[in-house]
């Protein structure tokens, strides 16, 4: 029997017209879509005029995106919604490193680094010594994970935010784990800084009295085989956005005391110690 659109049995004839031959799990995402789509509108009770807004923010939300811009992940990151996939995702033995966002920033072909190596290229920031080690649940060294590192620069920003003022790879760096499970390396003290709030994202964030900014983080993307792949930031403790983190992306067991160095000779004027501990797979 044809199922002819009505208010009440909208979500039905939606979804009497998915072929049976379509992925199963495609129309079951799609149909679960539908539902909670359907009764938004419906629950909120969704204008024409306020539809027609939501198509232009959409609209220009894509137009934003860019190589080196992703504006619908900054959206999802303010809606929760990645710190929500990545935890159904992520659900790991007691112990275990928690995870966080990815975050839009990440630059994959990073050149691998000589263990100790300074990250910091353009030698602007508090320089910080980032050391640890890469465990598993028992406390033993895992040899040979790659540890890729970034983070902002002084001012905040990313070096693809800044292609002509910043080096390419500024404060980038992949590593890989001896023996000992150790990583060591030095970059600057991170700075928070807001997400980019000049698109639709930002325009959103304002009407609702909401700050872009993000508490200061190091990220970190761990990986070594055998072991669960592991996607976090370690924060610096006392930061007065960690508890309204714009895309609520901290987690207590990740907030890390940078410890100001008592040597007067070092060029190193902070440490953060911090090891990382990873399931099997």
């Amino acid at each position: 029997m044809t199922e002819y659109f009505t208010e009440t049995g909208s979500v039905e004839a939606v979804t009497a017209r998915v072929s049976p031959q379509a992925d199963a799990r495609l129309a079951e995402v799609m149909a679960s879509l539908v539902k909670h789509l359907h009764a938004f509108v419906k629950d909120v009770t969704l204008t024409e005029a306020e539809w027609e807004i939501a198509i232009d923010f959409l609209t220009r939300t894509g137009q934003m995106c860019s190589d080196t811009r992703q504006e619908f992940i900054l959206l999802s990151d303010v809606l929760g919604v990645s710190m929500l996939v990545d935890a159904v995702n992520n659900r790991k033995p007691a112990g275990s490193t928690p995870s966080t966002v990815f975050g839009p920033f990440h630059v994959d072909g990073v050149p691998e680094r000589e263990m100790g190596a300074n990250i910091s290229l353009d030698g602007v920031g508090e320089p910080c010594l980032f050391q640890g080690r890469v465990v598993d649940l028992d406390g033993h060294p895992i040899a040979g994970a790659t540890v890729d590192v970034w983070s902002d620069n002084a001012d905040g920003f990313y070096d693809v935010q800044q292609p002509d003022t910043q080096p390419q790879h500024n404060n980038r760096g992949v590593f890989r784990t001896g023996d000992d499970g150790r990583y060591w390396f030095t970059g600057i003290k991170p700075v928070s800084y807001p997400i980019p709030d000049d698109g639709p994202v930002g325009q959103m964030l304002g009407q609702l009295g909401r700050h872009p900014y993000r508490p200061a983080h190091m990220h970190f993307l761990i990986s070594a085989p055998g072991f669960a792949r592991l996607i976090t930031h370690t924060f610096v403790a006392g930061d007065s956005y960690l508890e309204s983190d714009a895309v609520f992306g901290v987690k207590a067991p990740l907030i890390v005391n940078f410890v100001a160095t008592e040597d007067a000779e070092s060029a190193v004027r902070w440490r953060a110690d911090y090891d990382f501990v990873l399931p099997p797979t």
